[in-house]
């Protein structure tokens, strides 16, 4: 017990003779305005230092964070490699070497002693925190990270001499900007050990459809039609077969749908298209791509026997000769007229289309049958009501003299139709549907007809055989009066 006492004694005497120095040493301190011993700031030791000075000494190591490279990797092959600097690194909390400076020199004068005391055992720390200029790394990856965004590419294929072969797909690759700048940013303010790095950018990727094992299963034709264009000028012939080159060699994985406008368009010269005769308000004018709706008109038959499902069909305003009524397709990018069908099988198909020198348009469709041996498809047009024209449209043109007959145009028979589907299994017939109906507009024969003359009874006379609405009329009254008069007689 005695000696317990004593040792107790001892340490509260101790401490008596230390809070007598300490003003002493307090007053020696306040002279003194440099940072304590044992103080950091990062892995910078400040001790001795003035607040200007530690300042000065954490600004010169964030300069030298400036020239650090830092790689963004963007795909396994692509990568773009820039420094901290270029990132906009700055020191985030200079605040701390005020902090630091403080240290030890305030609260009273057992705080303040207790924080020296502290200081003789373990080190104080003040980390670094960093800061980095969001609007450069935004400029950083969307100028040139960016320009490594793909898009895929399924595997495909391709049909030569009857021959299939695979064509390989390609990995598509897009940059999340957004989700990116807060992965460069999070890393390097929170865990970047002030050295070289990478790292991985918010990409999205997608991966190609289609392998080896089930393109080399297409090779069932499901349908195929033919229709002739002989009949057309060189202009149209020319459009029939680009509209045809432009969708030969499609693959449609199970889901897709196909639009014939999609890849036929634009209707330019570019594009491959000349001028020629197209349906426009009941008559027949020169346009770009003229003819093309006989390629959809193909296409149309051959998705027909293939039994895909069709999701949009028009008819044509007037009714076409190389098909059969309610089985033609017209498409028109202006009116907003598309053909388009969903490939509604498990498997791909892919779609050939050729052209012939005697001016045939063949489509073919491949895929993988899976209907019974014994089925048998086929499509009947039945007309419901034919619509003739009673009489011819005549326009009187009051610039042109009695005689002149232009703008002759033949008429067209209007129908109303319909187009139905007939299964039979091993030649019985099992289902009867109707697939479409269709319309199409009764435009009579028409013309422009002279009526300028100085002769009122000759006027009177074009003008009732105008009335009469028939062009052959007034190709007679016309005859007769601009027969030269008759010889006098001898």
């Amino acid at each position: 017990m005695k000696k317990n006492f004593v040792k107790k004694i001892a340490l509260l005497l101790g401490i008596t003779a230390a809070l007598v120095l300490w003003p002493a040493k307090e007053a020696a301190a306040k002279s003194d305005n440099t940072i304590k011993a044992g103080i950091y700031i990062g892995d910078i030791s400040v001790a001795g230092m003035t607040a200007d000075e530690a300042r000065n000494a954490v600004n010169e190591y964030i300069d030298s964070l400036r020239e650090v490279e830092i790689t963004l990797l963007v795909t396994e092959e692509n990568s773009v490699t820039v420094t901290a600097g270029e990132l906009g690194v700055s020191w985030g909390n200079p605040e701390i070497v005020d902090a630091a400076a403080m240290l030890g020199t305030q609260g009273n004068i057992v705080q303040r002693y207790k924080a020296l005391k502290d200081l003789e055992k373990e080190n104080k720390v003040y980390e670094i925190e960093l800061d980095f200029d969001i609007v450069a790394i935004n400029r950083i990856l969307a100028d040139e990270c960016k320009q490594y965004d793909t898009t895929a590419v399924d595997m495909g294929l391709v049909l030569e001499n009857g021959v299939f072969s695979l064509l390989e797909g390609q990995t598509g690759y897009a940059l999340d900007v957004e989700n990116s700048i807060d992965v460069i940013y999070g890393y390097l303010a929170g865990e970047w050990n002030h050295e070289a790095c990478s790292i991985q950018l918010s990409v999205a990727v997608t991966e190609p459809r289609g392998s080896e094992e089930e393109l080399l299963m297409v090779k069932d034709l499901l349908g195929s039609f033919t229709t002739s264009y002989s009949t057309s000028n060189s202009n149209r012939s020319a459009n029939v077969a680009n509209g045809c080159r432009l969708i030969n060699g499609t693959l449609l994985y199970p889901g897709d749908e196909f639009s014939t406008c999609d890849t036929v368009t634009p209707f330019t010269e570019r594009n491959g298209y000349y001028l020629a005769g197209s349906y426009l308000n009941g008559k027949v004018v020169d346009s770009l791509g003229g003819g093309i709706c006989q390629v959809s008109t193909t296409l149309y038959n051959a998705v027909l026997l293939s039994e895909l499902e069709v999701t949009e069909r028009y008819n044509h305003s007037m009714i076409v000769t190389y098909v059969r009524p309610s089985a033609d397709a017209a498409i028109s990018d202006s009116s907003g007229k598309d053909f388009c069908f969903v490939n509604n099988t498990d498997y791909p198909i892919y779609i050939e289309g050729y052209t012939t020198p005697n001016k045939e348009i063949t489509f073919n469709i491949y895929g993988v049958e899976t209907r019974s041996a014994g089925r048998t498809v086929e499509y009947v047009g039945e007309v419901l009501e034919t619509i003739r024209p009673e009489s011819d449209t005549i326009y009187p043109d009051a610039s042109q003299p009695i005689g002149y007959i232009g703008n002759v145009e033949g008429a067209h028979i209007g129908y109303k139709a319909r187009l139905w589907k007939i299964v039979k299994e091993d030649g019985v017939e099992v289902s009867r549907e109707v697939i479409n109906t269709s319309s199409y507009k009764m435009v009579p024969r028409s013309a422009v007809v002279g009526v300028s003359t100085a002769d009122p009874n000759a006027y009177n006379e074009i003008m009732a055989a105008i009335g009469t609405g028939s062009i052959d009329h007034v190709r007679n009254v016309i005859a007769v009066l601009t027969a030269p008069p008759a010889a006098p007689a001898q």
